[in-house]
């Protein structure tokens, strides 16, 4: 059995779900507006080699909002978006990210994990194919549906900014 591993590209804002040489999943995303970058408080999609650190959300419904990391008991609506424009929604299911490379994106002011950087759902009215969000990793509900019943803790993530990441 080969291992499953996920291939982020910021140039090309699509992440892959690669099973040895088997492309399983390639879908659009979007990683932060302020581009990349490792740093607390920079609000950047930070580089380099991560692993899936926690898996949350398995069994929520689509929309389930998530603060936290905590279901709410909310349903996104764009009627609840609209109530709360300036909120940055997090759905779904969430895929909490850890760093391995220390001094990169492990410990200090660059730990991805103490950054709570995900790949998270997000409303299907959100684009996909910019960078827009917050810092984290945004997907369409039934992607990240999809991506999270496929791999497990421990699944190692590359994010690079080159197009077609290997």
């Amino acid at each position: 059995m080969s291992l499953s591993l996920i291939l982020l590209s910021i140039a090309e804002q699509r992440l892959r779900l690669v099973d040895g040489p088997r492309i399983i999943m390639d879908v659009g995303v979007a990683t932060a507006r302020k581009g990349v970058g490792e740093r607390r408080g920079s609000e950047q999609t930070p580089r380099g080699w991560h692993q899936i650190r926690a898996r949350i959300g398995a069994g929520s419904p689509p929309n389930m909002v998530f603060v936290a990391r905590r279901p709410t008991g909310e349903i996104y609506s764009p009627t609840l978006g609209n109530a709360y424009p300036q909120r940055d929604w997090i759905l779904t299911r969430i895929l909490w990210l850890s760093g391995l490379e220390v001094g990169r994106n492990r410990l200090g002011e660059v730990d991805t994990m103490a950054r709570y950087i995900y790949i998270h759902g997000c409303p299907e009215e959100s684009p996909m194919g910019i960078p827009i969000s917050h810092g984290c990793i945004r997907m369409r509900n039934k992607e990240i549906i999809e991506l999270f019943d496929r791999v497990r803790v421990g699944t190692r993530v590359n994010i690079t900014e080159e197009a077609e990441v290997k």
